[in-house]
This record gives C-alpha cells, sequence and structure tokens, in this order.
C-alpha cells in the first residue's frame, strides 16, 4: 500500500469519524478561528476537486486523444488516472469532514443534509472508480493492447485502425465490447460525481454575496 493510498485511507476514516461524532472528533464548532480554518478547508477542497474534474474530464482527456498515439494515451491515463481519483477522493472525504463539522446532521436543515449527500455520492463515485473501476479498466487495456500490437495496431490518432480490424477480428471485438462497458461504468461514476459537485457549487454560490 503507497503513502497516497494510507493518506487518502486516513482522510476517508477521519471524514467518517466528523461525520457520525463530529463533537467528539474535533469539539464543538463555536470558535471563530475553527469555523472559518473549516470553511476554508471546505471550500479549497471543493475548488480543488471541482477544477480537477472539470479538466480531466472536458478539457485534459480530449486534448490528448485526439493528439497522441492511441496505445501512448492509454499508458500515460493508466498512470495519470489513479492520481487523479486519489486527489480528488481525498479532496471529497475532507470537504464531507468539514461540512458535516459545520453542518452536523442533527441540526443540519433539509437543505445542509442534501447538500451532505451530494458530497458523499461525489466520494462514493470517486472511490468505486480509484479501488474498482479504473484497476478493472487499466487491466482491459493492457490486455487490448497486446492483441492491437499483435495486429499491428495502436500506434495511430483515434479509433480508425482498431474499427476496420474488429469486423474481421472477433478476439479483438470481443475485447473492445469488455472495455467498453468497464470504461463506460467508470466514466458514469466520474460524470456523477461531477453532477454532485456541480449541485453542491450552486449552493455554494447561493451562499456567497457579491
Amino acid at each position: 500500500m503507497g503513502w497516497a493510498t494510507r493518506f487518502l485511507a486516513a482522510v476517508c476514516f477521519f471524514a467518517a469519524g466528523v461525520l457520525f461524532v463530529p463533537v467528539a472528533i474535533l469539539g464543538s464548532p463555536s470558535g471563530a478561528g475553527a469555523l472559518t480554518a473549516a470553511k476554508l478547508a471546505h471550500l479549497l477542497s471543493f475548488a480543488t476537486s471541482w477544477g480537477a474534474a472539470l479538466w480531466a474530464t472536458f478539457i485534459g482527456g480530449i486534448i490528448m486523444f485526439k493528439n497522441l498515439p492511441r496505445h501512448i494515451f492509454g499508458n500515460l491515463q493508466s498512470k495519470m488516472f489513479p492520481a487523479y481519483f486519489t486527489l480528488i477522493s481525498a479532496c471529497a472525504a475532507i470537504s464531507v469532514a468539514a461540512f458535516a463539522y459545520l453542518h452536523p446532521w442533527k441540526t443540519a436543515s433539509t437543505v445542509e443534509r442534501y447538500q451532505l449527500g451530494f458530497l458523499l455520492s461525489a466520494l462514493g463515485c470517486n472511490l468505486s472508480n480509484l479501488l474498482v473501476f479504473t484497476p478493472m479498466t487499466i487491466e482491459m487495456m493492457k490486455k487490448r493492447h497486446k492483441i492491437e500490437r499483435d495486429l499491428s495496431i495502436g500506434e495511430e490518432v483515434g479509433w480508425s485502425k482498431n474499427q476496420q480490424v474488429v469486423k474481421s477480428n472477433p478476439t479483438l471485438a470481443a475485447m473492445n465490447k469488455k472495455f467498453g462497458m468497464i470504461h463506460g461504468l467508470s466514466s458514469l461514476a466520474n460524470i456523477m460525481s461531477f453532477g454532485s459537485l456541480a449541485m453542491h457549487s450552486w449552493y455554494l454560490a447561493s451562499k456567497i454575496e457579491l
């Protein structure tokens, strides 16, 4: 278990403790300094996860796919995505802990409870990607790369050669189907996390006075 995984596990356990017993973990949120620190932790963690998700999902990944040879793109993504999901999972856990500290469940309003639910949804989706879908996607990608190298494809930009060869190669067609299913679940979890963060961004915007 790497240091990043140990750190993420510690953050998640801490967030769970704050969620269920905030006063026992951090004390009563009565002091101005403690409140400001919790708000700052929540805001910075949320902004980091939101910005990272926006870039990775809608900008960086698309640019790389359109400009890099497909196998190079896949190998690069296999290194980037574990780090990406570790980062946004840790940020989501900190956001959950800070929000739960500021708005304990027993005294929180209905809107605040919904917002905590959105943050928990983002954390759950990110953890499912980090621990389940991303490792499965990378494993499937490596198997497909091996098949494609044997067929002398994969160095092109885009999907053109894969789509041509798959018509006459049932092994590659089956691998494409498996990869597409796992990758689709990973993408769905990522989009659901992004949507949850989007809902929370609307809530935060309603609290800001400009």
